[in-house]
């Protein structure tokens, strides 16, 4: 069915700009560029990040909630997660997710890490990093018990900020999740703990070190996630493109939206499936070009058995389509939308 390009339009207009901020002239000018395609049109403002001024909403709402807990809390540090932080969410009223991590104890992968030190051939691969990984699993003086300092983190951070935030939902297993009425912005707030696997111990920690959510309702910590090196790689690499990287993530992320079906893929499953592609294939492109080399990724990921089980998450620890006819399936109804402007794109441009 031909799309309708002017309400695609005003879809994305109203998703990423819901308060009408006047464009930046650069970006209206451009605009007035290629008006007379509403084709051309939708893809590049489907592209565009959201307005700067929310953008700096949310984070603000983020920075407030901070404060209060800092003045509340000991022995916790902070940091943010999500596509806020790689400027490729879609909404203007995005939420932002502040992790709250208790800085009492950290969890390394002691299994894992005691393996490698047992294995000869392991240890001469890893030669360097030895004394390293000895002191993850000889180095401890935690004495404390973790889901009892996790547990009481996450009931101090309920009290303190149903004392402040008239909208506070307590109700979540694994995020406290309140509104900045005067700011307009929800925060998740998310209490964790570091986790350090091989990898991040081999790598100094920093941007490699993994995080555990704690599940009130289970009373247990979720596996490990390591957000921040994703959000690294993405900001590494969208620079390196001049932020062409963003631009189709976030070209996907609002077919998604626009699609008549439910589309059951995540951010982190988009972000690899862009992650993926090699940069020498679009480093110099124009934004028009680059919706051929989103179709063409799609198209090789439905087709090809091989490639789809490969795919790797940008952290490169999960695959995201091995196994999992269901998402390979919402993978498709996502290729049908991008070929459909594929098509359309075409009938207009030489490419």
């Amino acid at each position: 069915m031909a799309k309708s390009y002017r309400q695609l339009i005003e879809s994305v207009k109203g998703r990423i700009n819901p308060e009408h901020f006047a464009l930046k002239k650069t970006f209206s000018d451009e605009l007035s560029t290629i008006s007379y395609s509403e084709v051309l049109t939708y893809i590049r403002l489907s592209m565009k990040g959201v307005e700067p001024e929310y953008t700096q909403k949310s984070k603000d709402a983020g920075e407030r909630v901070k404060e209060h807990l800092l003045k509340g809390l000991s022995d916790v540090s902070f940091k943010y997660q999500g596509s806020v932080m790689t400027d490729t969410h879609i909404k203007g009223y995005s939420d932002i997710d502040l992790l709250t991590i208790c800085e009492k104890f950290y969890q390394p992968d002691s299994y894992n890490i005691k393996k490698l030190l047992e294995n000869s051939e392991q240890r001469v691969k890893f030669f360097s990093s030895i004394p390293k990984l000895e002191k993850e699993v000889t180095g401890t003086t935690y004495q404390g018990k973790s889901l009892e300092d996790l547990r009481n983190l996450r009931i101090d951070s309920e009290n303190i900020l149903k004392g402040i935030y008239s909208i506070c939902e307590t109700t979540k297993p694994k995020s406290i999740k309140i509104k900045n009425l005067s700011l307009n912005r929800e925060v998740d707030v998310v209490i964790a703990n570091w986790y350090d696997d091989i990898t991040s111990v081999i790598n100094d920690k920093g941007d490699y070190r993994g995080i555990q959510v704690y599940n009130k309702d289970t009373n247990s910590r979720e596996e490990a996630d390591y957000p921040f090196l994703s959000i690294k790689r993405i900001n590494e690499r969208s620079s390196l493109t001049n932020g062409r990287l963003k631009k189709m993530i976030r070209f996907l992320k609002n077919n998604k939206a626009n699609s008549d079906h439910n589309i059951d893929l995540s951010s982190f499953d988009i972000n690899a499936i862009c992650y993926d592609i090699n940069v020498n294939e679009y480093q110099t492109l124009s934004f028009y070009e680059l919706v051929p080399i989103i179709y063409n990724q799609l198209k090789k990921i439905t087709t090809d058995e091989f490639k789809a089980d490969n795919l790797v998450s940008v952290d490169g620890r999960e695959y995201i389509f091995k196994n999992n006819s269901a998402k390979k399936e919402n993978l498709k109804n996502l290729l049908a939308e991008v070929e459909g402007i594929f098509i359309d794109l075409k009938s207009i441009l030489r490419i």
